[in-house]
């Protein structure tokens, strides 16, 4: 990734290294994790803390002396289990993005190709940044749905069984989503707060609507979440339902032998004097009484809805 540096005016305008702090316009930066260190006198930034070794794996804001720093840790929706990972600084001239991977560099590209300002300041720009991070998520959002109600479909028609691994998928993705959009609102609000005073009082707005957009986004992971509990207590019931139909169906056939197996055992002595042994329709009335037998039960079982 090349280093890139941009003026917020009425569009995000690339410029050279030594115009970002001579102009009256907000610069914005886009750097290497290594470049950082021997760049950093250049953005005159009262930094005590170094954005480049803080914990990339959460998204948090920081407040320094004269500075604000802080990572965005954010889930790949193509990738999941893997993030977009970079790292942040700003005071009231501008904003420095250290990133390796050139994803900032792509977003600021889209920002580029797609924003225009009637009235340029930092804020907006940050707004319109943090906006991109999630700009995707409301479609996530509706395919997911789509998917878990494909699969309560399944479920309900029976065939669920192969669905449980993708449900637990779903909603450890869910989890992640979670985690995140809560890191979101904290830094959305530690940039509301303005400690520092870096950003103009009117502008804040923009901070408080980007922090409403992400709670909502958020309650909606929270529904999707319950949802997948639903689909796994659904995919339990089925499982419970057909386990007592089985046993309904062996409780019922066992009942239909019980007497039959009694009439074989009494009819399989070996006693010498039994009359029915001599009888001349003796094998003709045992089985019409076991024929008899079975369709009386299967007609009893049947009248109280066991079969």
């Amino acid at each position: 990734m090349q280093m890139a540096y941009y003026l917020c005016k009425e569009c995000l305008e690339p410029c050279a290294e030594q115009d970002i702090l001579q102009q009256a316009a907000p610069y914005v930066a886009a750097i290497t994790f290594q470049e950082w260190p021997e760049k950093l006198s250049l953005f005159s930034m009262g930094i005590d803390l170094d954005p480049a070794a803080a914990d990339p794996g959460e998204t948090k804001a920081v407040v320094n002396y004269d500075s604000l720093t802080g990572t965005i840790a954010m889930p790949d929706r193509k990738r999941p289990g893997s993030e977009h990972r970079f790292a942040f600084a700003l005071d009231e001239k501008g904003v420095v993005f250290l990133d390796d991977t050139g994803y900032v560099d792509s977003l600021l590209q889209e920002i580029r190709r797609t924003r225009r300002w009637r009235m340029p300041c930092l804020e907006r720009f940050l707004y319109d940044f943090l906006e991109l991070l999630i700009l995707d998520d409301r479609r996530y959002m509706d395919e997911t749905e789509k998917e878990l109600n494909a699969i309560e479909e399944m479920i309900v028609q029976g065939e669920g069984e192969s669905t449980l691994t993708r449900i637990n998928e779903i909603r450890g993705e869910l989890l992640d989503l979670h985690g995140y959009y809560s890191q979101l609102i904290d830094l959305g609000q530690e940039l509301e707060e303005n400690e520092n005073g870096f950003f103009q009082e009117e502008q804040l707005r923009y901070f408080d609507l980007f922090t409403s957009r992400v709670e909502r986004l958020q309650s909606d992971v929270t529904s999707l979440r319950e949802f997948t509990v639903q689909l796994r207590d659904l995919m339990q019931a089925q499982n419970d339902a057909r386990q007592n139909h089985i046993m309904t169906v062996l409780t019922v056939v066992t009942t239909i032998f019980m007497p039959l197996t009694l009439i074989t055992g009494w009819y399989g002595m070996n006693f010498e004097h039994m009359p029915e042994l001599s009888a001349d329709h003796g094998y003709t009335v045992v089985i019409t009484l076991s024929l008899l037998i079975v369709i009386l039960s299967l007609l009893y079982f049947k009248k109280k809805k066991w079969l």
